[in-house]
């Protein structure tokens, strides 16, 4: 089983050293790293080019988060792809070796499993933690989600049902999660661990306004596969997260 990483970047120099070193320190042997770059200014490209670890590079522009990842996508020779942020990283060198064990045990097409958010100055620091927890019947109506970039996914699914929306600027990984897991019910299993870590600033959560436009595309991302949302589930997604600030296990 091989899996492709990929991992978006543009103007990463302050970050992605950290995801190029939690990669190349992963104990599995089959892993192809894919860096699509976004056409940086920075010292990105210079920092890549000392891991010979990462496979294939792209540095052009594009249309965003998503058009990224769909090209990364495109170039994956991978069995199985994740999809890894510039300022997320792995926590440990097991992890890709402990997602490759559960998945040919269970034969599942996608898994995920929790995540950390850490304070963008001090990665030590732990400001909220994602417990996804298992996925129950009706999960997604009651506004739950697993995080995205635990999220790992078998190649042919994204060429049976397609890549992600680039129309979409926050919702993307929500539509094509719904459209895997909910319309399609392509199977899923979950490793109870803590697995990224990512630092805090978030496109949909950096102000009120954008919360509201990834409300509004959550909305659409139920409407483009069909699927008809309970009165409170987009209400629901927002507030579920409220208690991820809380028993984050670590020290102030």
């Amino acid at each position: 089983m091989r899996f492709s990483l990929i991992t978006p970047a543009f103007n990463s120099a302050l970050t992605i050293r950290d995801t190029l070193e939690s990669i190349r320190n992963q104990d599995y042997p089959g892993i192809e790293h894919i860096v699509i770059d976004g056409g940086s200014s920075d010292r990105t490209l210079e920092i890549v080019g000392e891991y010979p670890h990462v496979s294939k590079v792209v540095s052009e522009p594009d249309n965003g988060l998503y058009d990224a990842m769909n090209k990364g996508i495109r170039l994956a020779g991978g069995d199985i792809i994740g999809i890894i942020n510039s300022d997320d990283f792995y926590t440990n060198p097991q992890i890709i070796s402990k997602v490759a064990d559960v998945m040919n045990k269970t034969g599942a097409d996608t898994l995920y499993a929790d995540m950390e958010y850490v304070r963008a100055d001090n990665i030590n620091r732990v400001v909220r933690t994602w417990k996804a927890g298992v996925i129950t019947p009706g999960c997604f109506y009651r506004g739950w989600m697993p995080p995205h970039p635990t999220f790992f996914v078998r190649r042919e699914l994204y060429a049976q049902y397609g890549l992600f929306n680039p129309g979409l600027r926050f919702s993307a990984d929500y539509e094509l999660m719904l459209r895997f897991l909910l319309r399609y019910r392509r199977s899923v299993c979950y490793l109870p661990e803590t697995i990224v870590r990512m630092r805090t600033g978030g496109a949909s959560n950096a102000s009120l306004r954008n919360r509201l436009r990834a409300n509004r595309e959550d909305r659409l991302a139920w409407k483009m596969n069909e699927l008809q949302p309970r009165f409170y589930t987009l209400y629901m997604k927002p507030l579920s997260k409220v208690g991820q600030y809380w028993n984050t296990g670590r020290p102030d």
